[in-house]
């Protein structure tokens, strides 16, 4: 950690880029000296109980204004407050990558972050898991330094709510798991957090978006790349999750049994879902045309194919097919199971073939269905047909002009 403070000769400020109120803010930080203090005034500085800094807004003029002020002053740039190489001042909104802006923490704050990773894996918690979570609490931990891990409490968690997550448009989905995270990292730190008042926000319910039939087979015939067309292939027709495709193995597939062997997936679990037989031609043509050594879909030098490159791959091909729908892969996921439950397949059989924990994930394919849809009948059609009965007077009935016109 950088020494604030005042140095033999020269007086020392940390500048820091931060938000504050949800705005950008420079920070200046230095042990207690009246002179700086009557400096910081002059300039228009403020200060702030919080971030236990002076501050004013990220300005050039306020920039400007603090060259000018302090003058014989030694000032500290961390990497969160970048330099415009144009002008000589610092941009407004910087967005430096976290890997850059964690090297301006303290050793004792990055050992805190290393702890909770090693904590995090000693929980046997997947590697995406751990990736998420240490990212957020290193956000968390930028945007507060260097104020004292012991004076954090739910009110700081609030405020980073308010001014990171949502003003950066997170989704619900990583709120929750960014309060996940706090009450994990809460749990072995000397701070003034309630775990039990950190309350992840309700779920939203969307329904998926799902494919027709005829969209997968126009989909799957425009992807003219054979090592292309197998992977979407099969991530629907056995309804995998993009990692398990990546992770699929040769020795997992069993044809004489029409059995794939998915491994470790999702929650650390095992399980077989079906080899199509209508796949097996294009996987047989596939893997004679590019004979992977390992991996089912490899990349270069025989490592696993990067999951970005099936998202371009699908994208592609959803353009070509005439395909406007917000698709991913998890798209082909979600209509796979779709499928399956309007050809009649009992829902607990989906729930296996999917590898899902609870029977309420499954639950939500119910809401997307069609088979049980067409039988209803919309009151306006009903309406309709009663007054075009032939006891009526009124025989054509036109819903673009008025209903009584002949």
């Amino acid at each position: 950690m950088v020494k604030l403070g005042l140095m033999p000769v020269q007086s020392q400020i940390t500048l820091k880029n931060f938000n504050h109120r949800g705005e950008q803010h420079i920070g200046l930080f230095f042990d207690y000296n009246n002179n700086l203090i009557q400096k910081a005034k002059k300039s228009g500085c403020r200060w702030s109980q919080t971030h236990k800094c002076w501050y004013l807004k990220n300005t050039p003029e306020n920039y400007s204004k603090i060259i000018d002020e302090f003058k014989g002053t030694v000032l500290i740039k961390t990497p969160t407050f970048p330099e415009n190489e144009h002008n000589g001042v610092y941009k407004t909104l910087p967005r430096i990558p976290i890997k850059k802006r964690y090297q301006s923490l303290s050793d004792d704050y990055k050992q805190l972050i290393k702890d909770y990773v090693a904590f995090l894996r000693g929980r046997r918690y997947s590697e995406s898991t751990v990736s998420t979570y240490s990212t957020f609490i290193t956000e968390f931990l930028l945007f507060y330094y260097p104020k004292p891990i012991n004076e954090i409490s739910n009110r700081h968690i609030e405020q980073f709510n308010q001014t990171f997550i949502l003003k950066n448009n997170y989704s619900i989905s990583s709120q929750r798991q960014f309060i996940g995270a706090m009450k994990l990292w809460a749990t072995n730190q000397r701070s003034q957090i309630e775990i039990g008042q950190l309350v992840r926000p309700r779920k939203e319910f969307k329904l998926p978006v799902v494919l027709s039939k005829e969209e997968i087979i126009d989909l799957i015939r425009a992807t003219k790349n054979i090592k292309h067309r197998a992977a979407l292939t099969m991530i629907y027709a056995a309804g995998l999750r993009i990692s398990e495709l990546l992770a699929l193995k040769l020795t997992d597939i069993d044809i004489d049994r029409k059995q794939i062997t998915i491994r470790n997936a999702k929650g650390r679990k095992d399980r077989y879902v079906v080899l199509s037989q209508s796949f097996i031609p294009l996987m047989a043509n596939y893997l004679q045309t590019y004979k992977p050594d390992t991996y089912f879909i490899e990349g270069q030098s025989g490592l696993p194919y990067s999951a970005e490159s099936i998202r371009a791959v699908l994208k592609r091909s959803c353009k070509a097919a005439g395909i406007k729908k917000q698709v991913t892969p998890h798209t082909l996921r979600h209509s796979f199971a779709t499928h399956l439950l309007e050809n009649g397949t009992d829902l607990r059989y989906i729930q296996e073939l999917l590898g899902h924990a609870k029977p309420e994930t499954t639950m939500i394919y119910t809401h997307v269905t069609k088979k049980d849809l067409l039988n209803i009948q919309s009151p306006l059609d009903q309406i309709v047909q009663e007054l075009k009965n032939p006891d009526k007077s009124n025989q054509n009935i036109r819903l673009s002009g008025n209903i009584n016109e002949i």
